[in-house]
């Protein structure tokens, strides 16, 4: 093949990847709303959702009204003609969720089990997993593959799960969690899961930190649709940078990492375990929990505008924690903003979109997003 075809083929391609994601990111439109939202020539998308539509990933359905000639066809996503399934693992529960080509979640759930590296844990996992899309009434064919979150360093070149200091597993090789499932699986660090999850479906450029708030600390940065992943996959690892020099212990050996004051055990330990119950003692004025927060958000804010004034974006909040910090998202605005050497307030800091489930969700969208960039 000579490199005018070659280009011709990636140009083809890249056209059709384009149409495609206006689909599914747009509902019901015609091949003239396409043809000018994208500025491409209407026999170009007319031929590009021809091909779509023979391919079973996109249908007619029905006419928009007219605006004074021939009624356009209505196209939209046969949106459950491909499904993606994430599974989020920690150390005490999985987290199971089902999307479908739109990255809609058609189906939730969190359950209890405790993390095992062994044949047993895995199998349970995967007999749980073909009950979970049972109850979904899912087709085995639609399925593109799991996306599968582990708290820990994924290394996507050596195929691995690196390290995870809190599921004590290290160099455990993608094969070897992969072969318990039926699917293809695609792996990703927890934090860059909820990233994914936060990110993937802007509609506009966006750049971001995200801060997970978990059992664990841990972080991402999200750019232009992509995860920035560093050179040995542990970017945006903020769990484990000082904040307090010789402070507390923290569970990698260290003293005084982020992680020993901002994990969302911090808060929960105080209430029998829950953090929905600390959250609850917080909103009706419990003492204890009050000067709890204060000084929760006091390490918070310093780690934030830290951050804010490494990568100047926007830092959103998100985990077990920032599923509940919107109502008191002022009160770290206020906080970081005093930190801040330019004066610019704290609105960079908000509460992450998604409450519960992102990294499961993430990791599903990762799946779905893998697909419509080869379409």
């Amino acid at each position: 093949m000579d490199k005018k075809q070659a280009t011709n083929m990636e140009v083809k391609k890249n056209n059709r990847n384009r149409v495609f994601r206006y689909l599914c990111g747009n509902g019901i439109v015609s091949n003239p709303d396409i043809s000018y939202e994208l500025k491409m020539s209407l026999p170009t998308v007319t031929q590009i959702t021809k091909e779509l539509i023979e391919s079973g990933l996109v249908k007619e359905n029905g006419a928009l009204e007219s605006t004074g000639g021939r009624r356009a066809k209505a196209l939209a996503v046969d949106a459950n003609a491909r499904q993606a399934v994430g599974l989020d693992i920690t150390k005490n529960h999985i987290s199971l969720v089902l999307v479908d080509m739109t990255g809609e979640i058609l189906k939730y759930e969190r359950i209890f089990q405790p993390f095992s590296n062994g044949e047993e844990y895995y199998c349970e996992v995967g007999r749980r997993l073909e009950i979970f899309l049972d109850e979904s009434s899912a087709r085995q064919e639609s399925i593109l593959g799991i996306g599968i979150s582990f708290p820990g360093i994924i290394d996507l070149k050596g195929q691995m799960i690196a390290d995870s200091h809190v599921l004590g597993v290290n160099s455990l090789p993608f094969g070897s969690v992969g072969r318990f499932f039926s699917y293809p699986c695609f792996f990703l660090n927890d934090a860059n899961a909820g990233a994914y999850a936060e990110g993937i479906y802007a509609k506009e450029p966006t750049r971001f930190f995200y801060l997970s708030l978990s059992n664990t600390v841990g972080g991402a940065i999200f750019s232009d649709g992509r995860l920035e992943q560093g050179k040995n996959f542990r970017c945006g690892e903020v769990g484990h940078m000082t904040v307090i020099p010789d402070g507390r212990a923290c569970y990698c050996g260290k003293r005084g990492c982020l992680d020993a004051y901002c994990s969302a055990k911090i808060l929960s330990d105080a209430a029998d375990g829950k953090l929905e119950r600390f959250f609850e003692g917080l909103r009706q004025g419990e003492a204890a929990f009050s000067r709890m927060w204060e000084e929760y958000t006091n390490n918070l804010s310093i780690a934030v505008n830290n951050i804010h004034m490494v990568l100047d974006c926007d830092i959103v909040l998100g985990g077990y924690v920032g599923s509940y910090v919107e109502t008191y998202i002022q009160g770290i605005q206020a906080k970081t903003a005093r930190r801040n050497t330019f004066a610019e307030g704290g609105g960079f800091v908000r509460a992450c979109r998604y409450k519960v489930g992102a990294a499961a969700l993430g990791a599903a969208l990762k799946v779905i997003e893998t697909f419509i960039e080869q379409v």
